[in-house]
Parts: structure tokens; sequence; C-alpha cells
């Protein structure tokens, strides 16, 4: 069964890739025990925040993000995929539990690395925490904001 492709979105030729495109667009707080579906045992996962290795880290961070957040969701954009490895690029919608309950976005993305089976061995998401959360705080985000002009050129 073909996983279905998130508006705006074209298909991923890869199948495994396509797989696990799905089951970002789609992850619920139901979702995260079936991570060891999609994740090598010890796999590692890298973001600005954490660093851990292993299925129970991983559905820890991802169980995590439910807890703490609103609606949070990724929206895959796009997907360069070569052999074992490929580079998703996505948006993260999701609203604060608290302070201002506007839809806030951050845009990245993933570096992934497979092993034989299609599972991910490494999981490394590259965005910018000063630009896409640090700015978008209250209090914080008015000292980034002022320090992102004070060094620009």
């Amino acid at each position: 069964m073909t996983a279905p492709v998130a508006p705006g979105r074209a298909p991923i030729a890869d199948a495994r890739i396509e797989r696990i495109a799905a089951l970002f667009e789609r992850l619920a707080p139901a979702d995260v025990a079936q991570l060891g579906d999609y994740y090598a045992a010890d796999a590692r996962f890298k973001d600005p925040f954490n660093d851990v290795r292993g299925v129970p880290d991983v559905q820890r961070i991802f169980a995590y993000m439910f807890t703490t957040l609103n609606e949070p969701r990724f929206v895959v954009r796009a997907a360069i995929a070569e052999g074992n490895q490929c580079v998703l690029t996505w948006d993260f919608l999701f609203r604060f539990k608290r302070g201002s309950a506007a839809l806030q976005a951050v845009h990245g993305a993933s570096h992934l690395v497979l092993d034989a089976q299609g599972r991910i061995t490494l999981h490394r998401d590259y965005w910018d925490a000063a630009e896409e959360l640090y700015e978008k705080l209250p209090v914080v985000g008015a000292l980034m904001r002022w320090l992102k002009k004070r060094v620009a050129a």
C-alpha cells in the first residue's frame, strides 16, 4: 500500500524514503511506540538540542515534542536521495502551549542514513535555532532580533 503524499509535494521515487517522509508527515502520539519499525536499534539522532543513540531515546524526544507543543506536525517539502542516504527539507509547524497561540514554523532539513533494511541509522536535523525558535519567544526574541541587527553587515 502506498502512503499518501502530502499536498504540494511530489512523490519520492525511492519507496524507502517515501515511507519515512510519510511517517513524519502523519506522525501522531500513538506512532511514537512504532518508531522502532523505522529506526535501527542503535540509531543516532542529533539536532540543535539533542544528541542521542537508540530507539528509546529517539522515542523520548518525539514523545516530549507532543507533550510540550500543541499540534506539532512536519510538512516534507522535498527529498534528495542517493544510495543509502537522503536529505529531506521540511517545515515544522506547531503552537506553543503557553503564550501566543499563533502557528509557528521552523524550516529545516534532515540528513538520513539507512541500513540494508531501510531503517534509519543516522538522523541529523539542521535548522537555525536562533532564527527559527529563539526569535519567536517573547523576551528572548526581542534580544535576538536586536543582536541580529547589531552584527549584520
